[in-house]
């Protein structure tokens, strides 16, 4: 099967098992999925001491997490001890014994043949490649292929583990069609952790819908409903899509996280977010109703490595920033810039 087949089997998998959700939002959660997930550990294993030099320089860090070898049988060994979801590889007999095991996990097998030829690709698929190069191809051509199998590898570990938590993991919320609590609390510490692992800046928004208690109690539930889930489309608007997301965090709090935004950045976000969750006004049964929020922001201009627990420290600090905006008078934005000594 072709990469881009790969790649459209799994997606639609994933859309399916996703079916009560829209194809946005599918679409949305899988790409928070993906941007958290390190590169895909890899063997690069070419008994061609130059083009092994010549292909690791040309494989960036951030494509693949990789280990050169020149020695099949120490290679398999590796394979062995630890998957490896991702192989590139100028042996044919080594694409031949991977494929010949009995096992649930198979690799992307990336073949380099010695010639760009018919011959040395039908070789190779017919070895049990997944794809096959020349090894003077094009720096373009290869990073494409590095970059399905790659892809491939990552859309596989996001359909291997949503399989294997069979659903436990409630990724919508169902009343808001935001990401639930449980997303929020299984992928944000993930995106603390890549954050940190590059050197990149994040924030984190918390907000909370003022006086929610007070819209149940005068206009009903069903009033409440609508208003949770009319705000929570707002939030979603107003960002980036496919980067920043908004998980329902309580009855009426919203995170709001911001990948690859710094702290002031982010203060101009969460300002104008205040603003457009709060105009135009709301309505309920033909009639206009004044709804607010009060804002709390966390922002990193650069993430910390090394620091134990961060997510935590940083959704309390933005918690902290929120309550002070809720007891400075509602309706306001209060924010705090952390960095790797402190606040």
């Amino acid at each position: 099967m072709r990469a881009g087949g790969h790649t459209t089997v799994i997606q639609r998998i994933l859309e399916r098992r996703a079916a009560e959700a829209t194809p946005e939002e599918t679409t949305a959660t899988i790409a928070v999925m993906l941007r958290v997930m390190p590169p895909p550990r890899a063997l690069l294993v070419c008994q061609d001491a130059p083009l092994l030099e010549q292909l690791a320089r040309r494989i960036p860090p951030d494509m693949l997490d990789y280990e050169s070898l020149a020695d099949e049988d120490d290679a398999l060994r590796r394979f062995e001890s630890e998957f490896r979801p991702v192989v590139v590889t100028d042996s044919l007999e080594l694409v031949r014994r991977l494929r010949a095991r009995a096992t649930v996990r198979t690799p992307f097998i990336l073949y380099v043949a010695p010639l760009d030829d018919t011959a040395g690709r039908e070789a190779g698929f017919a070895a049990g490649a997944d794809e096959c190069v020349g090894r003077r191809t094009s720096s373009r051509e290869l990073d494409a292929r590095l970059a399905a199998a790659r892809r491939i590898a990552e859309l596989e570990s996001v359909l291997r583990v949503t399989l294997a938590e069979n659903r436990k993991l409630s990724a919508t919320d169902d009343l808001t069609r935001v990401n639930s609590r449980r997303f929020f609390s299984k992928h944000f510490p993930r995106e603390v952790e890549r954050a940190a692992r590059y050197g990149r800046a994040l924030s984190l928004v918390l907000c909370d819908i003022d006086l929610f208690k007070s819209i149940n109690d005068t206009h009903g539930h069903a009033c409440g409903d609508q208003v949770l889930r009319e705000f929570g489309a707002r939030l979603q608007l107003s960002l980036r899509r496919g980067i920043d997301w908004v998980a329902r965090i309580g009855g009426e709090e919203f995170a709001v996280v911001l990948p690859e935004t710094g702290y002031q950045q982010a203060l101009d976000v969460a300002r104008k977010l205040r603003a457009v969750v709060a105009q135009p006004p709301y309505t309920n049964e033909g009639k206009t109703m004044e709804v607010t929020a009060s804002f709390g922001l966390c922002g990193l201009d650069r993430v910390p490595g090394g620091e134990r627990r961060l997510a935590e420290r940083v959704l309390k600090i933005a918690d902290a920033a929120l309550y002070r905006s809720k007891n400075a008078g509602r309706n306001r934005v209060t924010a705090t810039m952390l960095n790797a000594t402190g606040e």
